[in-house]
């Protein structure tokens, strides 16, 4: 079975979405979070680990959304 890397990421940005840190060992996964994150312009920790990369949101990104309108 063939696991796509973007289709991996785009489930691991809606899980920083709704409040929840992710994980990734791949460097591709988590440059392409890193690339969606800048897009959508929301703070992030990014936790760098010789093993993998964390994403830990400062905020629920969702309820920044709510606020704005």
């Amino acid at each position: 079975m063939i696991i796509s890397r973007k289709a991996l990421a785009r489930e691991k940005l809606e899980k920083l979405k709704n409040g929840y840190s992710v994980y990734t060992e791949t460097e591709e996964v988590a440059s392409y979070i890193e690339k969606e994150l800048s897009n959508l312009g929301k703070k992030v920790l990014i936790d760098r680990t010789p093993i993998g990369c964390w994403f830990i949101p400062e905020e629920r990104l969702e309820d920044t959304k709510s606020d704005e309108n």
